[in-house]
């Protein structure tokens, strides 16, 4: 519908500042439909409605690929489950995912007189146009709807991890932008990791002139480049190469972005190192024919070849990113939780690590200082989650449904049947039966192909047990706050054996229970209220209104 409004997203043009709607734009228009589109404008409105609507459908589509589902948004207070996009929402150099308005509001704002980068001084900038921006921010509605408790900043790591994980989202996507990637192999001599271009008076052939001599950054690597030009930064907003290979920052770095870095610089050198290995052949026919990748241009083919090599990684990072979601515990998630969600989502659907990605992701974190709790060795075996006790019962009755999603009558046999099989097997599970009722919030079936080619099917399940604790035991009139028990179950649909289909089987536990010392940390981490809403949620209003 005019908007656009689509089964996903519904992008409302009101302008906070003027307030004013602007005319929605109909993309099923037959002159807009035989154009493909409407072109770039910066002063249309209309372009801007269309800009925030595809690249919000594209991010969510990337995501229900990596997972092998639908994705649902948190759930809204009434009407259509739909996220709302504001293209216009405020006169501001912001823009953040709200639970509240159910949706994003993007800021626009004049440049400074000292803006850098292509930008005239009082030109308006537009964060609706920024892809990075979106896709950035449509990742923290994505992580919302998957994992409610995640907007609870319980440690420093919680707030961190949003932004480094949006962040992750829009950098892998420059990958896929066929003409940058080209030029920046060009510029690089095929070395992606390398934080800066060649300037065209330095390559061969090229045709100086005095703006060419200054080095550009590396454009693959930096978020929001015309934002960051304008906010006092010299390149992006953020870059996954400004932070130096340290295991003890992860020990000081407090700060949402800062610690968020600090994850996104771990990702990047596994990734940078996959490509390295996975383009090493390439370089040797190269190297001998003669070519010299440090000063002399690449071949056409060459290039080519090492783009293809690099966008595949980077898809499949990103993939390895994102399926790692379900594999996280339902709250208080930790960077350590992550690296072993990422080591057990990748060997669960691919046994042979056949590029040696999880050795690069775990040598990665291990530079940065990342280790998960309670891990006795860093190795792969040990960063694994284990594989559920086989005392558990299978989970009788459940319905998978089919990638479509499960339907209404589907989901009212799956809600009561998992609410059951939590409180009776509380204790096997981890729970405290004498905390109270184990709720279910949100259980979700996945479809996926594994190595083999054979589908798989599970369903990722949140068990979520609340307690209410004192702020301070002798000052009762302080209040006291919610401490959530939380377990991740993954379900597994069984193969058929001889036409019958056995009942499924729980196939990983993954755990975040309660003792004093995750209780202390919560209660400092609400006491210091840094980026939080009055409910002890995370403000990203706040977060990103303080860069």
């Amino acid at each position: 519908m005019p908007g656009p409004v689509g089964a996903n997203f519904a992008v409302i043009d009101y302008d906070g500042h003027a307030k004013t709607y602007y005319a929605p734009v109909n993309l099923d228009d037959t002159a807009i439909l035989l154009r493909g589109g409407l072109d770039p404008t910066e002063s249309d409105p209309r372009f801007h409605q269309q800009m925030v609507y595809a690249v919000a459908s594209e991010t969510l589509e990337r995501f229900e690929i990596a997972l092998g589902r639908k994705i649902h948004w948190h759930r809204a207070k009434r009407g259509p489950n739909r996220l709302n996009l504001h293209p216009h929402a405020m006169l501001e150099a912001n823009a953040y995912y709200s639970r509240e308005v159910h949706g994003i509001l993007f800021g626009y704002f004049p440049a400074g007189p000292d803006a850098d980068g292509n930008l005239l001084s009082k030109q308006t900038v537009f964060t609706c146009l920024s892809h990075d921006i979106i896709a950035h921010e449509v990742t923290h509605a994505v992580i919302d709807g998957i994992r409610e408790h995640f907007t609870e900043p319980t440690n420093i790591d919680v707030t961190a991890f949003h932004e480094a994980f949006a962040d992750l989202a829009a950098l892998f996507r420059h990958f896929s932008h066929q003409d940058a990637l080209l030029d920046t192999l060009q510029r690089t001599g095929g070395r992606l990791y390398g934080p800066s271009l060649a300037a065209d008076a330095q390559r061969p052939g090229s045709h100086a002139n005095i703006g060419a001599e200054i080095t550009p950054d590396n454009p693959l690597v930096e978020l929001a480049r015309q934002f960051g030009q304008v906010s006092g930064h010299s390149g992006g907003l953020r870059s996954a190469l400004d932070r130096k290979s340290n295991a003890k920052d992860i020990r000081s770095v407090t700060e949402p972005h800062a610690r968020g870095a600090i994850l996104v610089a771990a990702m990047f050198d596994a990734f940078f190192t996959t490509y390295v290995s996975r383009t090493a052949n390439l370089f040797k026919v190269f190297r001998a024919g003669g070519g010299r990748p440090e000063t002399d241009d690449l071949p056409g083919p060459l290039a080519q070849l090492l783009a293809e090599r690099a966008s595949k990684t980077a898809d499949m990072f990103f993939m390895i990113c994102a399926r790692a979601l379900d594999y996280c515990p339902p709250v208080d998630i930790t960077f350590g939780d992550f690296l072993r969600a990422l080591i057990t989502a990748d060997s669960d659907l691919y046994p042979v690590d056949a590029h040696d990605v999880r050795d690069a992701i775990m040598q990665a974190f291990r530079r940065r200082g990342i280790v998960p709790e309670g891990a006795l060795y860093f190795s792969e075996e040990s960063l694994r989650w284990p594989v559920a006790s086989t005392g558990l019962p299978a989970v009788t009755g459940l319905v998978f449904g089919d990638p479509n999603g499960l339907s209404r009558d589907e989901k009212d046999i799956n809600g009561p049947l998992l609410r059951k099989y939590a409180n009776t097997n509380a204790k096997m599970l981890g729970f405290n039966p004498d905390h109270g009722e184990i709720g279910v919030p949100s259980f979700h079936p996945m479809f996926r192909l594994g190595e083999d080619g054979v589908l798989r099917i599970d369903m990722v399940v949140e068990l979520i047990q609340t307690r209410e604790i004192a702020f301070d035991k002798a000052s009762p009139e302080l209040g006291t706050f919610e401490v959530h028990a939380g377990v991740t179950l993954m379900i597994a649909s069984q193969p058929l054996n001889d036409g019958n289909r056995p009942d499924p089987i729980v196939r990983y536990v993954i755990p975040r229970h309660v003792d004093d010392e995750r209780v202390q940390r919560q209660r400092t981490a609400y006491a210091a209220g840094a980026y939080m809403t009055k409910d002890h949620r995370i403000d990203f209003s706040l977060v990103h209104g303080a860069l």
